[in-house]
C-alpha cells in the first residue's frame, strides 16, 4: 500500500511539473511572439505620410470653402464642416504613427501619449462614420420625407437645420466622454517602447467588448446609408421618368447614379476593416497561435490603411459630387490667383468676385448634381429650406 501511495505521489508531482512547464512554455511563447515585421515598417510609414499630406491639404481646403466661400446655410454644410474637423484630427494623429514606424517600431513618448493618439485616431474615425450616416438620413428626410405623418413634430424638426447642430454636439460630447476614461485608465497590457501593436486582451476584456460595440454601430450606420441613398436614388429616377420634359430631368437621373458613389467610397474604406474586426477581437480574447496572430495583425494593418484613406477621399467626394461646392472652390481659387497676378486690375477682380459668389449661390438651381450636394435638388422637388 505504501509503495502504491508513493508511486501515486510521484505520478501526481510529475503531472504538476508537466502542467507548470506547459503553462510557462505557453507564456514564454506568447511573450516571445514577434508580430511586427521589418518589411512592413517602411511601406506603412510611406503610405501614412502620403495620406497625411493629401488628407491635410484636402480637408483644410474643404474647411476653408465651407466656412468662408460656399454661401449656402443648411444642415449638410454643418455636417460637412464637422466631418472635415474629424478628418483633420485623425490626420493629425498620423505623424505619430509615422514616427513609430520610422524609429523601427519603437515608441519613445510614453504609454499615456500612446493611448491619447490611438484613442483620438479611432474616435474621430467613428465620428466621421456617424456623420456620414447622419448626412444620408438628412438627405432622405429632405427629399423623400419622413415615414408616417408628414406634419409630425419630428418631421418638422428634421426638416430644419437646428437638428444638425444638436446631433453634432451630442456626438462630440458622447465621444469625448467615452475616450477620456480609456486614456486615463491603465489597461494592464502596455509594453514599454511599443504602441499601435497587437495587444492580447485576455485581461482587459472591456476594451475588446467596446470595440465590438463600435463594429455594431458601424453596421447600423452602413445599413442606414444603404437604405437612405437607395431610396433617394429611386426617388430621383422616378422624378426624371415622370417629368421628362423638365430642363433638369437629365440631372436628376445623373444625380441618382452618383448617389451610389458615396456608398462605394464608404464601402471601400470601411467595410473590409469592420468585416474583419470580429476575427481580430476574437483572437485577442483567446489563446491564438503566434503564426495566426501574425497573419491577423498584418491583415488588420492593411485594412486600417484603407480606413485612414477615407480622410483623403472625403474632400474629393465634396468637390467632385457637389457642383455648387466645386464651382465656388474653382472661382475662389481663380480669384485669388487673379488678384496676385493682376494687382493692377482691381475693378475686374471685384467684378469676378461678385460673379463667382452669384454662380455659387445659383449653381444649385441650375445644375443639381451629386449625392453630397443633393440638397440642390430639393429646391425643385420640395419646399425651400430656411436657414
Amino acid at each position: 500500500m505504501r509503495t502504491n501511495a508513493y508511486k501515486m505521489t510521484i505520478v501526481n508531482q510529475t503531472n504538476m511539473l508537466s502542467d507548470n512547464f506547459s503553462i510557462h512554455h505557453i507564456a514564454s511563447e506568447r511573450n516571445s511572439c514577434t508580430l511586427e515585421e521589418e518589411a512592413q515598417r517602411v511601406p506603412l510609414a510611406i503610405l501614412y505620410s502620403l495620406i497625411f499630406l493629401f488628407g491635410l491639404a484636402g480637408n483644410l481646403l474643404a474647411l476653408w470653402v465651407f466656412i468662408f466661400v460656399h454661401p449656402r446655410r443648411n444642415s449638410v454644410r454643418i455636417f460637412l464642416i464637422n466631418v472635415a474637423l474629424a478628418d483633420l484630427v485623425l490626420v493629425a494623429c498620423l505623424p505619430f504613427r509615422i514616427l513609430y514606424h520610422m524609429l523601427g517600431n519603437y515608441w519613445p513618448l510614453g504609454s499615456t501619449m500612446c493611448k491619447t493618439v490611438g484613442n483620438l485616431f479611432y474616435m474621430n474615425m467613428y465620428v466621421s462614420i456617424t456623420l456620414l450616416g447622419l448626412i444620408s438620413l438628412d438627405r432622405y428626410v429632405k427629399i423623400q420625407g419622413w415615414p408616417g405623418t408628414q406634419a409630425s413634430c419630428c418631421h418638422r424638426w428634421l426638416k430644419g437645420n437646428s437638428w444638425s447642430l444638436v446631433a453634432c454636439s451630442v456626438l462630440w460630447i458622447s465621444s469625448m466622454l467615452a475616450v477620456v476614461p480609456m486614456i486615463a485608465l491603465a489597461e494592464g497590457n502596455e509594453v514599454q517602447g511599443k504602441c499601435f501593436q497587437y495587444k492580447p486582451r485576455t485581461k482587459a476584456r472591456s476594451k475588446a467588448y467596446f470595440n465590438l460595440l463600435m463594429v455594431a454601430i458601424f453596421w447600423l450606420v452602413f445599413l442606414l446609408m444603404v437604405l437612405s441613398y437607395g431610396r433617394i436614388a429611386l426617388h430621383l429616377l422616378q422624378a426624371s421618368r415622370n417629368k421628362p420634359d423638365l430642363p433638369n430631368a437629365g440631372h436628376y437621373s445623373r444625380a441618382a447614379k452618383k448617389s451610389f458613389v458615396v456608398l462605394f467610397l464608404f464601402t471601400i474604406c470601411f467595410v473590409p476593416y469592420h468585416a474583419f474586426r470580429g476575427v481580430y477581437v476574437r483572437s485577442q480574447l483567446t489563446d491564438t497561435p503566434c503564426e495566426t496572430r501574425r497573419h491577423i495583425d498584418h491583415a488588420n494593418e492593411v485594412m486600417l490603411l484603407f480606413s485612414a484613406l477615407n480622410t483623403c477621399l472625403d474632400p474629393l467626394m465634396y468637390f467632385v459630387l457637389s457642383a455648387s461646392v466645386r464651382k465656388a472652390t474653382k472661382n475662389a481659387i481663380s480669384r485669388v490667383l487673379c488678384v496676385r497676378s493682376h494687382s493692377s486690375i482691381n475693378s475686374s477682380s471685384m467684378e469676378f468676385h461678385r460673379t463667382s459668389v452669384s454662380q455659387a449661390s445659383t449653381g444649385a438651381l441650375a445644375k443639381p448634381r451629386g449625392s453630397v450636394g443633393l440638397i440642390n435638388i430639393i429646391t425643385t422637388t420640395q419646399p425651400k429650406e430656411h436657414p
